[in-house]
């Protein structure tokens, strides 16, 4: 069945194209979902409200652009909506804590996929959700600032922090590895 067909099934709300339509994307969004959860059964919760919208708001798909994007869309939504129900803060870290120097290119070629994304998902929730929606799903620091309600420089400062974090992990890492 071509996705335009599904699409149209789930619009008719066929239960049988829905299922497919589920079965389809569930495990990239499921994927989405655990960038943004503290845990695999918060992310369960984020993907079964996500579908939700989905097939509530599937009749407003104006078949312009990726379907799997504007599901994406939805998703990521509904996992800062989640979020933002659990008061989301955005905490400041004393960066005189540990040093965060720059990591050579070559580091990075030790460290699996899995494993930079434990690493992501043990950042504070501010700056987890910052980097996620920049650097992993493309949006800029202007549209991070309207989607969780703040400053432009508070979403550009949490990206450096986030990044910062990640590049000493990786550096105690590596020093482990060696």
């Amino acid at each position: 069945m071509t996705e335009y067909e599904l699409i149209e099934g789930c619009i008719r709300q066929d239960a049988r194209c829905q299922r497919m339509l589920f079965d389809r994307y569930a495990g990239k969004m499921m994927g989405v979902c655990l960038r943004y959860a503290n845990d695999a059964m918060e992310a369960e919760d984020m993907l079964q409200d996500a579908f939700i919208k989905v097939f509530q708001y599937i009749g407003q798909f104006k078949f312009e652009g990726a379907f799997e994007g504007w599901i994406r869309r939805i998703v990521v939504n509904t996992a800062i909506r989640h979020l933002e129900k659990k008061k989301l803060h955005f905490k400041d870290i004393d960066e005189n804590s540990h040093e965060a120097p720059q990591i050579a290119p070559q580091a990075y070629t030790h460290l699996g996929e899995e494993d930079l994304m434990k690493l992501i998902n043990q950042l504070p929730e501010g700056y987890r959700m910052v980097f996620n929606l920049n650097a992993i799903e493309g949006y800029s620091h202007e549209e991070i600032a309207v989607m969780l309600n703040i400053q432009p420089g508070t979403s550009r400062s949490q990206l450096v922090k986030a990044r910062k974090m990640l590049q000493y992990q990786i550096l105690q890492l590596q020093k482990i590895a060696v």
